[in-house]
C-alpha cells in the first residue's frame, strides 16, 4: 500500500518572505486509513488462497470456498481508498510547489515497486516457482506486474495517477513542468508504441500497465474532496454503519454468484468505499494511540510490499478445501493475524534500519 507521499507531507505550508508559515494539519485519521487499507487486503489476499484450494467452486469444499469468499468480500474499499488518499494528498494535503519536489515523490513510489520486484522475483527463483525465465520476467516489469509480484499491480496506475494530478497544480499554479508532461505523454503512446514496434519487428512484445482507467482517477479526485470536508460536517452517520455491512454482504453474493473477482469500478465497490471514507474521515484518535498509530501506519506500505512472501510460504501449504466452516474460519482469522504480525514487524525493523526509502 503506497504511503509515501501522505507520510512525506510537509509540516509546513509555504509563505510569503517575511512571514510565519503556518503548521499543516496532519491528518491522523489518513494515517488509519492507510492502516486499515494495508490489514484489509492482506485479509483478502489469505482469503484467496482458501477459495484458490478450492478451485473456486463450493463443492470442492465449503468450508474453506466460504471461508475465503467472506475475507475477499470486506476488502473491494481498500485499492480504491488508496486511489483517494493519493488524490487528497496531491490536491489538498501538499499540492507540489514545483516539479523537483513532485519527482521526488514518484521516485519514492518506483523505487520500492522494482526493489520489491526484484526481490519476488529472485525469491521465486530461489525457489523453484518462476512459470518463465526471470530475466523475461524482469524485462515486463518494467510495463506491468508480474508473478510472482501481483500484488504491486496498482503502483503501475497510482504513480500516473498522481503524476497527472500534480501536472494539473503545476499548470494551475503557473508553472511550466515540462518534464511531467513528457512522462505522462511517453506513458499515453506506449501502448501503441510497443504495438508499431511488435507489428514491424514480428517480435512478441510485453503488454502496459502503466497508465489508469477512469474509476481510479475518480476515486483519486472524489476522495480529495471528500477527505477535505470539514469535521463536524458529516453529522448522521449511523446510517453508513448500516449500509457498509449491505455492500459487503452485497460483494458476497456478485463474487459467489456472478463472478469473481468484483471490479473495482463496480457500484457495490464504489458506495462501499464512501461509507469506510466517511465513516473513518475526521474521526479522533486518543492522544495515547497516536504515537503507535503513526509508527504502524509509517510502515504499512513495507507491511503490503512484503506480506505476500508469507502469505506464499506460510498460508498456502497450510490451507485445505478438506475443511469445515468452523475451522476455515479459525484457521483463517489466525493466518490472517501472523501475516500482519511478521508483516508490520519486518517492516518496522527495516525501518530501523534506514532501509525505508529502498523497501517501502
Amino acid at each position: 500500500m503506497p504511503n509515501n507521499i501522505a507520510a512525506s507531507l510537509p509540516q509546513q505550508c509555504s509563505a510569503p518572505s517575511g512571514q510565519i508559515a503556518e503548521p499543516r494539519e496532519h491528518r491522523l485519521d489518513i494515517d488509519l486509513m492507510r492502516l486499515i487499507c494495508s490489514a484489509t487486503i492482506m485479509l483478502g489476499h489469505v482469503g484467496a488462497q482458501f477459495i484458490r484450494s478450492t478451485g473456486n467452486t463450493p463443492a470442492n469444499g465449503t468450508g474453506s470456498y466460504w471461508a475465503g469468499h467472506v475475507a475477499e468480500a470486506i476488502n473491494p474499499f481498500a485499492v480504491p481508498m488508496y486511489f483517494a488518499i493519493a488524490g487528497w494528498a496531491v490536491l489538498v494535503g501538499a499540492p507540489p510547489r514545483d516539479s523537483d519536489r513532485m519527482w521526488k515523490r514518484i521516485v519514492r513510489n518506483i523505487v520500492p515497486l522494482f526493489a520489491w520486484t526484484a526481490i519476488y522475483l529472485v525469491w521465486a527463483w530461489l525457489r523453484n516457482r518462476n512459470d518463465r525465465p526471470m530475466t523475461e520476467l524482469a524485462a515486463d516489469s518494467f510495463f506491468g506486474s508480474v508473478q510472482p509480484a501481483y500484488h504491486l499491480w496498482f503502483m503501475y496506475n497510482y504513480i500516473p495517477i498522481i503524476a497527472l494530478l500534480a501536472f494539473a497544480m503545476l499548470i494551475k499554479a503557473g508553472k511550466r513542468p515540462w518534464g511531467l508532461g513528457a512522462a505522462l505523454l511517453g506513458i499515453a503512446v506506449l501502448p501503441s508504441v510497443l504495438t508499431t514496434f511488435s507489428e514491424v519487428t514480428g517480435r512478441e512484445m510485453p503488454s502496459v500497465a502503466w497508465g489508469f482507467g477512469t474509476y481510479s482517477l475518480v476515486y483519486a479526485v472524489g476522495g480529495a474532496m471528500l477527505f477535505a470536508i470539514p469535521a463536524g460536517a458529516v453529522r448522521l452517520r449511523w446510517p453508513l454503519f448500516a449500509l457498509l455491512p449491505i455492500t459487503m454482504a452485497a460483494s458476497l453474493w456478485y463474487n459467489t454468484q456472478v463472478h469473481y473477482v468484483m471490479p473495482n469500478a463496480h457500484l457495490f465497490v464504489a458506495v462501499m468505499s464512501i461509507c469506510m471514507l466517511l465513516l473513518i474521515s475526521r474521526i479522533r484518535i486518543p492522544e495515547k494511540r497516536r504515537p503507535l498509530l503513526q509508527k504502524l501506519a509509517g510502515a504499512a506500505l513495507g507491511a503490503y510490499m512484503v506480506h505476500v512472501l508469507f502469505v506464499e510460504e506460510l498460508v498456502t501449504p497450510l490451507v485445505s478445501p478438506d475443511l469445515s466452516g468452523p475451522v476455515a474460519g479459525l484457521l483463517l482469522i489466525s493466518l490472517v493475524l501472523t501475516v500482519m504480525a511478521l508483516s508490520f514487524a519486518t517492516s518496522l525493523l527495516w525501518g530501523k534500519l534506514n532501509l525505508r526509502r529502498l523497501l517501502g
